[in-house]
């Protein structure tokens, strides 16, 4: 019987589920390039180049192993420009009389994949996707019966299950979480990696080519254009960072300089996210380079549980929640999304410079992408739907089960604490410790209120105000509350005043 083997774009990894019984002589790998994963939101252009050119790298290396592949090119003048149309069209192609496929990452896409059994009239077979620690059933067995879904208990209970950082049944160097050692700003002088690029080669030209034509009212510039597109490319970038930046990367992973977005930061989510890597290579990495002294422990702990524990735990949300954790609007936020976020135009240079590098890159640190991006976001009352969209857009690592959680929850506290514990709001006085943005803003981070004052500043204690019924009785707050409670009503009323201007002026 032929077998139909569909692999998404976010599934280029040669162990996938639903390649490992795969018969050479009479199943056949379906890939696609559809128009409709390109424009459901204007994808950055180096994101939707990046996934392409690294499935067309991926068909090759398989037909090169001795697969049949039949790769639907975005520009074929056949493609139907949806992959339910593709399915289709590879069931008649080939005759296959089942479907197998790996579990997609957005539920919007497994939905649909449901009703193919009935839709076609054959058997589809959906595989747990196996690349991740903890599957989804996992997951929902480790929450069933919990308060509260923190995710550092989730991260304890997968270093236990996997090994990672342990000695025995204890953490390596004594406890579970060097976060507090990993919080320092840039010192002067320290001296930055240069970052691992690649040139594109004949196939990623292809692609740029079509990208630059179909894409040119997209967000983002397209080149220069450095990604790596192969898993040799991927396994130099893992390379590169264990080496050059992983021994760095812990002390200062929170920090921010203008004109240097990539700091220590690892650049490996995109081939995470795609399959050119997997979770587990990347962590042995890591681990490896502690146990040969080639890389501090807090280092290479941050960098784990961002892994192993938190890119796990958003997943694990994602699919424990989804679809109603969409719709939650614990804040009521509901303004719309200010046009600065696509074009950088903004007088507020903290937040100039974040727009600027994800336009250029395709990439912002988390740092940025919390307490810059979203902290504004968060302090406006943007309303989810808007925000979120704009993430799922513009980062090249961005998938709908990875960036829901983080911007919904994380970002912007709509899941009213189920995520985080608080929200993450600050004040502009964060971005200065952290950053040398604030230098050459026009707005003074010292002036709390008036005409010079940081927008973040007279924002943070907006959002206090406005927010107190629904946060007063959390714990993590009690500190910012007891200082808006000592303000007399005059300040109060002069903040509301000037932030309502602010926000009006958006």
């Amino acid at each position: 019987m032929k077998t139909l083997r569909l692999v998404l774009g976010d599934q280029l990894t040669r162990e996938l589920a639903s390649l490992k019984d795969i018969d050479r002589e009479r199943d056949v790998i379906l890939m696609a390039e559809v128009a409709d994963e390109t424009v459901y939101v204007p994808h950055h252009p180096q994101k939707i180049a990046f996934i392409f050119s690294a499935m067309r790298h991926f068909a090759k290396r398989l037909k090169g192993e001795g697969f049949q592949v039949e790769y639907i090119k975005l520009d074929d003048p056949d493609n139907s420009g949806s992959f339910e149309g593709e399915v289709a069209r590879g069931i008649d192609n080939h005759g296959a009389r089942k479907i197998v496929l790996t579990e997609p990452g957005e539920f919007r896409i497994l939905a649909m994949m449901q009703g193919w059994a009935e839709k076609f009239g054959i058997p589809v077979e959906i595989r747990t996707d196996d690349r991740f620690f903890c599957d989804r059933a996992g997951f929902a067995r480790w929450a069933d019966g919990r308060k509260q879904l923190r995710m550092e208990f989730f991260y304890r209970e997968m270093r236990r299950e996997s090994g990672f950082l342990m000695d025995g049944d204890a953490p390596a160097g004594g406890q579970w979480n060097y976060d507090s050692d990993n919080r320092k700003p840039l010192p002067g002088g320290l001296g930055l990696p240069r970052r691992a690029r690649f040139e594109p080669d004949e196939i990623t030209r292809e692609v740029l080519a079509l990208v630059r034509e179909r894409f040119k009212t997209h967000y983002g510039t397209l080149e220069p254009f450095g990604w790596g597109v192969t898993r040799a490319d991927a396994l130099v970038a893992l390379d590169h960072f264990i080496t050059a930046c992983l021994p760095s990367f812990g002390d200062v992973q929170d920090a921010m300089k203008q004109g240097e977005p990539f700091l220590f930061h690892a650049l490996l989510s995109p081939y995470l996210n795609c399959g050119l890597l997997t979770a587990r290579e990347v962590c042995e990495r890591a681990e490896l380079a502690y146990r040969a002294d080639l890389a501090p422990l807090n280092a290479v702990e941050g960098f784990i549980r961002q892994i192993l524990g938190w890119r796990e735990y958003v997943r694990g949300i994602y699919w424990l929640k989804m679809p109603d954790y969409a719709e939650t609007n614990a804040l009521s936020a509901g303004r719309k999304l200010p046009d600065f976020y696509w074009t950088g135009e903004t007088k507020m240079n903290c937040l100039h410079q974040c727009v600027s590098d994800t336009m250029q890159n395709a990439y912002a640190h988390h740092i940025q992408r919390l307490m810059v991006l979203g902290n504004f976001a968060l302090l406006a009352g943007i309303a989810p739907r808007e925000i979120e969209a704009w993430y799922l857009a513009v980062y090249a690592d961005a998938y709908e089960w990875v960036e829901l959680p983080n911007v919904h929850g994380m970002v912007l506290y709509a899941d009213g604490g189920l995520l985080a514990s608080k929200p993450y709001a600050a004040s502009g006085a964060y971005i200065d410790r952290m950053s040398d943005y604030c230098k050459g803003c026009v707005y003074d981070v010292k002036h709390k209120i008036g005409e010079k004052a940081c927008p973040f500043n007279i924002l943070y204690w907006n959002f206090m105000i406005k927010n107190e019924p629904a946060l007063a009785g959390n714990p993590r707050m009690a500190m910012p509350f007891r200082t808006l409670h000592a303000m007399d009503e005059e300040r109060r009323h002069k903040i509301e005043v000037e932030a309502e201007a602010f926000l009006a002026g958006l």
